[in-house]
């Protein structure tokens, strides 16, 4: 009976069937560590979490785009795992690749995407229960979607994401694209707030529906002016666009500042530093999840104005203001094994893939399935 009930227990979790239901957790319900920086590699991970756990920090936070071409399940376990391991708290964006066609633009993502996106990302150990993912980038920009704006195909697009990833897992968090908030209202691109409306219109429920918004408030015009510059286009765009959505949807969403930060070439760096520090203390506070400014590094790439890395990776002076403000020791909700058991948080080791030759695929035994055939055993 004891080997019937675990067979059962296995095909169930190996058909994807919930066996516990969860709902997404409120970050802001426990001590939250706002502090974040993003990054473009995996491998950055560990200069990440010396910046946003510096002075009295934990579980900062660090956004990372995914490609579709680029579901490499050794590469991305191995990044949750040392995530976990470094107290960093994973937010993931979706991206597609350029348009092999118009290498000027992103191919414009679809249905196929999504549910690839889903099921690799569900394969993943998570290291906190909420698993926070961004669906997609600066969508009201045509080179961004395919060469054309299209506020009711993302609408669309992000109704099906929703759909397709809590059918996965409940503890998918998942967040709106964030928006350019330089756009104007050009063949090229929509501002913000009117591609947010004309999302409304032509689907009404999917802006109530998603768990957080993503925001790029960047100091606009120019990625120069000061925080003491409060509009709907500068630092404190982010504000404008919650109580946009909460006046058409009654929702007030948690905010994920996944870029910011002013462009070294206009502004002197030690007034930057000044800037992120008077932006830390003022304006970045009211029910802001994460806040992670673009780029840790750019080394000498087309970003490099806004690297918080100098080209040797010495730290630069708005690194070091970063560095030193005062943070939080961050508490999220762990992930938990099948039993309910919160998963080790410190030094687990990475785990470990073996090919089955004979099948000439590779398979990953998880560690929850392991620790449900020791109890088992065990009975």
């Amino acid at each position: 009976m004891k080997k019937l009930l675990l067979i059962l227990v296995l095909f169930a979790l190996f058909l994807n069937v919930h066996i516990h239901v969860f709902a997404v957790e409120n970050p802001l319900d426990v001590p939250n560590n706002r502090f974040g920086i993003h990054i473009l590699f995996t491998d950055e991970l560990q200069k990440s979490a010396k910046l946003i756990n510096s002075n009295g920090g934990d579980w900062g936070y660090v956004t990372i785009p995914i490609q579709s071409g680029d579901r490499n399940l050794l590469k991305w376990q191995k990044f949750m795992d040392e995530s976990r391991n470094l107290h960093v708290v994973p937010i993931i964006r979706l991206a597609s690749e350029g348009d092999y066609f118009n290498t000027k633009v992103w191919r414009k993502p679809n249905p196929f995407d999504i549910v690839d996106f889903a099921n690799f990302l569900n394969s993943l150990d998570w290291p906190t229960k909420n698993r926070y993912v961004v669906v997609f980038n600066e969508v009201n920009r045509a080179d961004e979607w395919g060469g054309n704006v299209s506020p009711n195909e993302y609408a669309d697009l992000l109704n099906f994401a929703i759909q397709t990833f809590k059918a996965r897992s409940d503890d998918f968090f998942i967040i709106s694209a964030g928006l350019d908030n330089a756009s104007a209202n050009t063949n090229f691109s929509l501002d913000e707030y009117t591609f947010l409306q004309q999302m409304y219109a032509s689907f009404p429920e999917v802006l109530s529906e998603v768990d957080g918004m993503a925001s790029h408030s960047y100091p606009n015009p120019a990625f120069s002016q000061p925080p003491s510059l409060k509009t709907a286009h500068s630092i404190t765009s982010f504000l404008y666009e919650q109580s946009y959505i909460k006046n058409l949807t009654g929702k007030s969403l948690p905010i994920f500042i996944t870029e910011t930060g002013w462009d070294k070439n206009k502004v002197s760096e030690q007034i930057i530093a000044n800037y992120f520090t008077q932006s830390f203390t003022d304006i970045w506070t009211e029910n802001v999840v994460a806040i992670t400014p673009f780029l840790l590094s750019a080394s000498a790439g087309p970003f490099e104005q806004f690297s918080f890395l100098n080209r040797d990776n010495s730290p630069s002076q708005m690194y070091a203001a970063v560095e030193q403000f005062p943070k939080t020791k961050g508490n999220p909700v762990l992930a938990q094994n099948v039993l309910g058991e919160a998963i080790n948080p410190t030094k687990i080791p990475l785990k470990q893939f073996k090919a089955v030759l004979n099948q000439n695929i590779t398979v990953q035994i998880s560690e929850s399935i392991k620790t449900l055939i020791r109890w088992f055993i065990k009975r």
